[in-house]
């Protein structure tokens, strides 16, 4: 299995540590800074020796070596300053995907592929119009960030084990996010059994502004988005058919098309195998609908439609 990371800053890097450590497959770190992925490259398997770990990572500045890759993951682009949204990335990191996409379809274009720059929602819908792909095999990362963050809150407000907690996060990765209280739980049992109202609404608010403190504290979100984007491709390498919220191109479902937004979606060998469609209420579908509108509002902006 080979596994390339266009982008080897530290989003990128941790993608490929965390590959690795699930034993996934071999690892290509590609960026145009020379140097800078065979030193992260070289970093990463003086870990990976000293764990008995046989996966390899090499680091290149040349496209032509992502050739024949199971899983091409783009973290490639500018990332967000304190201050800033997601959106306000849009136009410079889109100039890049489509860069990128270029090389894809020179040398690889059977590849699944996972889209991590931001704002990940049109950049996702901006590869698969570029790429002409099989949109069940082009996904964005978005929800199983914002889960992360979401699983974490619940844990620290109610004092329980982040491994008995189950949740979902959907709509936009961006001020328009989701984390859906209604249909998550501790155990089996609902997480409104466990929270006031008020805690509720605490939590969605501090799952929208966790990412921007982060960013406030250190820069940049990095170990997170590496788990999550690992976790995405173990089930499909491992067929899992696991339910993970990714973005995904919607034709009808949730009342939305033609735009990716992060939706629960199963994930399996030929990646995403259905878009689950939940029944939401009117103030979800309220939020939902916000975030489909940003989406379709950055796609229009792009003019994506003539690519």
């Amino acid at each position: 299995m080979k596994i390339t990371v266009i982008g080897a800053g530290r989003v990128g890097s941790s993608v490929a540590l965390n590959c690795s450590i699930r034993e996934l497959g071999d690892i290509l770190l590609l960026d145009i800074v020379v140097g800078l992925p065979e030193g992260e490259a070289m970093d990463i398997n003086h870990q990976l020796a000293e764990r008995g770990i046989d996966c390899t990572v090499r680091g290149s500045n040349n496209y032509e070596d992502m050739k024949e890759s199971e899983f091409v993951v783009i973290v490639a682009g500018v990332g967000r300053k304190p201050g800033m949204t997601r959106m306000d990335l849009l136009k410079t990191n889109a100039e890049i995907v489509k860069a990128v996409c270029n090389k894809i379809k020179n040398y690889a274009q059977n590849s699944k592929i996972i889209v991590v720059t931001n704002p990940v929602d049109p950049l996702t819908y901006l590869v698969i119009k570029s790429l002409g792909g099989q949109k069940t095999k082009i996904m964005g990362m978005g929800g199983m960030l914002d889960l992360s963050r979401f699983k974490e809150h619940i844990s620290t407000v109610t004092g329980i084990s982040r491994d008995s907690i189950q949740a979902m996060v959907i709509s936009e990765h961006g001020e328009n996010m989701l984390p859906l209280v209604r249909f998550s739980s501790i155990g089996g049992i609902p997480l409104s059994e466990f929270i006031t109202a008020k805690q509720s609404e605490d939590l969605i608010n501090k799952t929208k502004k966790i990412a921007a403190e982060v960013i406030s504290l250190k820069g940049a979100t990095v170990y997170a988005p590496g788990n999550a984007v690992s976790t995405m491709i173990e089930c499909i390498v491992k067929n899992k058919r696991a339910v993970l919220p990714v973005s995904a191109l919607l034709e009808g479902e949730y009342g939305c098309n033609d735009i990716c937004i992060g939706v629960p979606c199963v994930l399996g060998s030929e990646g995403i195998e259905k878009i689950i469609e939940l029944k939401l209420d009117e103030n979800e579908l309220k939020v939902f609908d916000l975030g489909g509108q940003s989406v379709k509002n950055a796609i229009e902006n792009l003019s994506l439609t003539k690519i």
